[in-house]
């Protein structure tokens, strides 16, 4: 499947939401939490969700992800429908989702337990590959709780790099981190995400933090109160690396806190 993203233009759509809906069933009545929401992410795209708080984006990513059902529209990843969890999407949590028990390495090779395809060696190897990616060489045998934060985060990239995904799906990845630790994994996560080395083709985060995703993003589709539906996109033509400290950056912010309001 990674072979047939290859095949794909930039900025051909390789996920697709249509008219996505999702009603929690109360004692009631149903809690509309989606309205009608489409989006596309594309080749080489770099795609930030936002929205108020408690609107459902990260409901829509774990939609996305296959780990939660709609109640009307569908999702695609390169022309296939996800109704469950795919081997081409992967997800990067907020709170790491480490097993504490496991060295940094054996919570890598953990997300490799399911290839048949790979023998134990084989796994191990790809794993110290991705943790040496993600900046971990030397850290292989060490715990979550010998970790600091950004050290986990780091962790939870290099095991979802380590299955050979094409989407990379991101839930407030650095919203646990301190200000100084989140930039530095920022700078580092992006470099990584478009080394045509790996296998991603496109990333969706969901952010609140309107600089992180003009830093970030591509486009970012903002999405309203709930229930929620898509309020705008911006499409941000900025060249990279991006100043925030220019006037250019805030005009950016600017636009999308317009639609946030």
């Amino acid at each position: 499947m990674a072979e047939a993203s290859s095949q794909i233009a930039a900025g051909a759509p390789i996920v697709t939401v249509n008219h996505v809906s999702l009603d929690y069933r109360g004692d009631k009545e149903p809690l509309p939490v989606l309205a009608d929401v489409s989006m596309t992410a594309g080749r080489d795209e770099f795609v930030a969700i936002t929205g108020p708080s408690g609107c459902g984006k990260s409901t829509l990513l774990r939609i996305i992800a296959g780990l939660t059902k709609a109640s009307g529209g569908d999702v695609g990843v390169l022309g296939s429908p996800v109704t469950s969890p795919r081997k081409e999407i992967t997800m990067v949590f907020q709170n790491f989702v480490l097993l504490p028990w496991r060295t940094s390495l054996e919570n890598v090779t953990f997300a490799l337990s399911s290839r048949n395809d790979l023998s134990d060696a084989q796994k191990q190897e790809k794993a110290k590959g991705a943790l040496d990616e993600c900046g971990l060489s030397g850290f292989e045998n060490v715990y979550p709780g010998e970790l600091s934060g950004g050290m986990k985060q780091r962790v939870g990239v290099a095991r979802a790099l380590a299955t050979d995904p094409v989407v990379m799906l991101m839930d407030e990845p650095f919203s646990s981190l301190d200000d100084l630790t989140a930039e530095r994994l920022r700078k580092d996560i992006y470099s990584m995400l478009i080394n045509p080395s790996t296998s991603v083709k496109t990333v969706i985060m969901v952010s609140h933090n309107v600089e992180e995703i003009i830093e970030l993003a591509d486009k970012v589709v903002v999405l309203s109160h709930r229930p929620a539906h898509v309020a705008g996109e911006v499409m941000v033509d900025l060249p990279r690396p991006r100043n925030k400290k220019s006037e250019e950056f805030f005009g950016w912010v600017d636009k999308v806190y317009a639609l946030l309001s």
